[in-house]
């Protein structure tokens, strides 16, 4: 990697405040069960509202608001306790007071009937909605179902099947098509998983071998200088195959979530990483700097470690040449556990971050030409923090340098 002049004074500690999730308002998501439950209760209120417009005016139509009466009272008494009909007024006048009382009544029996089917139309439509509600869960109850099964599976349970039950409708033949999608996925884990087993074996035993029948020429006094140089250029290359074989096993391994979790403190696992790493920072005149604070999480303390080392010797290695330091730090947030390791270095641009977690990839070279490692070291960091639910942000410094922060649920 290209290098840079280090800046004249190391900057503060940079500071940095996770964004607070919003707690998610389920209620207000719109489900597909919510969404059909608004589509039965809407047309059934559409239909009820059709329904009462055509009642009201058949019936209007029947009573003839408004109209004339059909009769006509000539002579004799007429008296009546619900209209005021007045004594001794002509007959034009007394029928009209009639029509008027007999139109008035009309027109409250109207009223009493919209405002009574009003009503019940407001209790027909909740029973409705809480019926179509309830129609739609069980319309929908396989598609739970479907989740569930995925979410567990996506915990590496792929031995789960749905084995859905029922008509052969669309659900049933969307869930025996998972079915088969997860079968067909088990088949290639477990041949993965076998791969890496006869990979360990087969990869490491020679390996072995050679180191060992390398450093036994080594260790001979009476060996050629020039025989004793090309057995260490021989160690160094079978070395460096070594860590290239650890890391793609680890790398393949680490994909997967983790099972069997204990209580790791990131803050141990950081200190073990940087005393590691002490060594090498020294040799290149590299300050280590650490803030640990407490900071336990659940998962696996190996693969964790790894992280953080990956991470220290990334930050050692691509480092100023001189005057340059690395600080790591641990801290516990609301639901979430921290590690960041700041380290000087050469200018990172903004669009190079995601080629750096790419394997096999460094900053503007590939997988050769570098004497500093085999290209895993941040694909590892990367893949273990997945499969513990957590991610790892990488952010060009001010200065030169990265900020890699990894966060990790409690």
């Amino acid at each position: 990697m290209p290098t840079v002049p280090p800046p004249a004074a190391a900057p503060p500690k940079p500071t940095w405040e996770p964004k607070q999730q919003e707690p998610p308002y389920t209620w207000l998501r719109p489900t597909i069960r919510i969404r059909l439950t608004l589509l039965y209760g809407g047309m059934f209120l559409i239909a009820g509202i059709l329904l009462l417009s055509i009642i009201y005016m058949l019936a209007a139509q029947a009573l003839h608001v408004g109209s004339e009466l059909p009769f006509k009272i000539v002579s004799g008494k007429v008296t009546s306790e619900i209209c005021n009909l007045p004594e001794n007024a002509p007959a034009d006048d007394f029928n009209a007071a009639v029509n008027t009382c007999v139109n008035h009544q009309r027109q409250q029996a109207l009223d009493t009937l919209l405002n009574r089917s009003l009503l019940a139309l407001v209790g027909l439509s909740v029973i409705a909605f809480a019926f179509g509600y309830a129609m739609a869960g069980r319309v929908l109850s396989p598609l739970g179902r479907i989740t569930r099964i995925a979410r567990r599976v996506a915990g590496t349970d792929l031995s789960r099947r749905i084995e859905l039950d029922g008509p052969d409708d669309e659900l049933k033949e969307l869930a025996d098509t998972f079915d088969d999608m997860l079968e067909r996925l088990e088949r290639a884990f477990t041949a993965q998983q076998r791969f890496v087993g006869n990979a360990s074996h087969e990869l490491r035993t020679p390996l072995a071998i050679n180191r060992t029948l390398l450093e036994v020429h080594l260790s001979d006094p009476q060996a050629p200088p020039e025989l004793k140089q090309l057995g260490k250029t021989l160690l160094a290359t079978n070395e460096r195959s070594e860590q290239l074989v650890e890391g793609l096993l680890l790398l393949a391994r680490s994909d997967n979530q983790i099972v069997e979790r204990k209580p790791v403190d990131l803050a141990e696992v950081a200190s073990r990483a940087l005393d590691q790493a002490r060594g090498e920072a020294e040799a290149k005149g590299v300050e280590m700097r650490s803030e640990l604070a407490p900071a336990v999480v659940q998962g696996n303390g190996v693969l964790l470690e790894r992280i953080a080392l990956n991470l220290v010797q990334n930050a050692v290695r691509y480092n100023v040449p001189a005057d340059g330091w690395v600080e790591v730090s641990t801290e516990l947030m609301p639901g979430q556990a921290l590690m960041v390791v700041t380290n000087t270095g050469p200018v990172v641009p903004a669009y190079e971050i995601d080629n750096l977690f790419e394997p096999f990839r460094r900053l503007r070279t590939e997988r050769t030409g570098s004497d500093k490692g085999v290209g895993l070291g941040l694909s590892i960091a990367r893949s273990v923090a997945r499969a513990h639910g957590g991610r790892i942000i990488a952010e060009p410094r001010e200065g030169g340098g990265l900020v890699m922060r990894v966060s990790l649920p409690v």
